[in-house]
Formats: C-alpha cells, sequence, structure tokens
C-alpha cells in the first residue's frame, strides 16, 4: 500500500507519524520496522498512528510502536509531536487536546512559544503496576524513596524503580558521558526483574534544578531523548531529596523542563516538537 506520512522530532527523539483519523491503518511488525529502518525506510524512533475517539471527552487516541515493530505504552516526546501533528494537519483548532493512549489518558497544551506541555499523569509506585520484582531484594533507603540492587553479572546497579504510563530504572551517574550506556542498558532493560522489560536511565545530577540524561529505550535502544524517562528520572530525584520541583533536563537531543509537586500530583513536561519533513512510501 502507498502510505502518505509526517516525520517529526521532539528533542531529537524522532518519529514518523500516520493520520488513521479518517480511514484505519493496520500495520504488521514487519511494515512498522521498515517505516523505522533508518536504510531502507524513513527512519525514527517509534511509529504513531493518530486515530479518531470514541470516548466521550477525548479528542483523539493515538498508538504508539517502537521502531521494533512492538506496540508500547506510552511515549512523552511522541506525545508532544501528537498535538503539533493535529494542529497543523488542522484536525483541530484547540490548544488543549485530550488523547488516550493503550493505557492511559493525557492532556496536552501548545504553548504560545510553540512548545508543547503534556500532563504526564502522577507517577506510579507500586511494584506490581510497574511491573517490578523485588522478591528477595533488600533495598538502600534514600529521602523518603528506595534504590534497589540490580545484579548484571558479577556486580550490582542501585535502580529507582517507577512507572510514567512505562517501566523505567533509574541510576544516579557520575558523568553521563562517561556512562556505561551501552553495556548496562540492554542487560537493565531485559533484566527478570522487570517481566515487561524496562527503560533504563543514567542521570547526571548537575544542580538541583539540572540534570543530564541518557536513556536507553526498551525495543528502541538509545535515543536522543526520553520524555517519560526524563520524567521519572525527575521524579526519582526529588523523591531522593536531591532535586527540586521544578528541573530541566538536557538530553543529548536539546532541553526538557520537568515539574512535579510531589504526592498523587500530576508530572508536568514541556519541550519542543518540531516537523522533519513530509512524503510517500510503498509498504
Amino acid at each position: 500500500m502507498q502510505l502518505r506520512f509526517t516525520k517529526m522530532q521532539g528533542a531529537g527523539n524522532d518519529f514518523v507519524v500516520l493520520d488513521a483519523t479518517r480511514a484505519p491503518i493496520t500495520l504488521t511488525p514487519e511494515q512498522v520496522r521498515l517505516l523505522g529502518d533508518r536504510r531502507f525506510g524513513v527512519g525514527a524512533d517509534q511509529v504513531l498512528v493518530v486515530e479518531r475517539s470514541d470516548t466521550p471527552g477525548v479528542d483523539f487516541r493515538y498508538r504508539i510502536f517502537n521502531n521494533s515493530g512492538d506496540e508500547v505504552e506510552q511515549c512523552g516526546n511522541g506525545a508532544r509531536c501528537f498535538v503539533r501533528y493535529v494542529r497543523d494537519k488542522g484536525l483541530t483548532d484547540r490548544d488543549t487536546i485530550r488523547v488516550e493512549t493503550m493505557n492511559t489518558l493525557l492532556e496536552l497544551r501548545l504553548q504560545p512559544d510553540g512548545r508543547v506541555t503534556v500532563d504526564m499523569n502522577a507517577p506510579v509506585f507500586e511494584h506490581e503496576r510497574i511491573p517490578f520484582d523485588s522478591g528477595g531484594l533488600q533495598a538502600l533507603g534514600s529521602g523518603d524513596f528506595e534504590l534497589w540492587p540490580l545484579s548484571l553479572g558479577d556486580y550490582d546497579v542501585n535502580v529507582a524503580v517507577l512507572s510514567m504510563g512505562n517501566p523505567h530504572a533509574v541510576q544516579i551517574v557520575t558523568d553521563v558521558d562517561s556512562a556505561p550506556v551501552a553495556s548496562e542498558g540492554p542487560m537493565i532493560e531485559s533484566h527478570a526483574r522487570f517481566p515487561r522489560r524496562v527503560n533504563a536511565g543514567f542521570m547526571q545530577i548537575v544542580a538541583r534544578d539540572h540534570i543530564r540524561l541518557r536513556v536507553h529505550e526498551r525495543g528502541a535502544g538509545e535515543t536522543l531523548a526520553c520524555g517519560t524517562g526524563a520524567c521519572a528520572a525527575v521524579v526519582a530525584g526529588i523523591r531522593l531529596g536531591l532535586l527540586d520541583a521544578r528541573v530541566d533536563v538536557d538530553t543529548h537531543g536539546g532541553r526538557l523542563t520537568v515539574e512535579w509537586a510531589g504526592g498523587t500530583s500530576p508530572v508536568f513536561m514541556t519541550g519542543p516538537a518540531e516537523t522533519v519533513f513530509e512524503g510517500e512510501i510503498e509498504l
């Protein structure tokens, strides 16, 4: 089939966006992998499929596929690109949009400066909902949160574990540039303690309002930015007593701003979203 697409990026995290609001689009895992292939396809970290919602009070729904072909629950940078897409395509004229994903409902706001703020909902800490198997592990307490030792063969790493609609394991590193993302990321992602795998975050704390971050994303590898990973890192840092309520997050792809008031309050993430190019591809 001939498929029109829009290539977008948010802080370097890039997406192929497809409009299924007029006619349904069904993709096989092989077709998703071709779209995400940077040599034989368009090239992207994820593929986003925009659909109308049948839920009262909800404007749209969208589906998220990693370039490996797997459908996933959440993507913060993708949510920002989604807002710019539906506005630029004339699918809505609203500045505030409600959208549902596989497992959550998001409220997205287009700011006057063109950046997008996403209400990422409250973080999830219950291990069975993440999910995370902590059986037999001894946690290290810090602030009002815990760090959990994960065995990576002949050594352990201590991670904060939570969900932002998808699972995250965040560790604190001295220097994010030299952090072992390439070696430890895949081991953490597929660790037996995480039944659905996990995103592995490597956070360097620069100041109480500033961190640097790299993320090995589940099913995608390291990306230039990860929105849910930024939210998870900031929430973990706040609960560990290391960060303030508003934090700038520098990634290889650009800066995101994350705010969290604590407790059951929602996490707000603000950052850029841009169209790169449009085209057609034969699948």
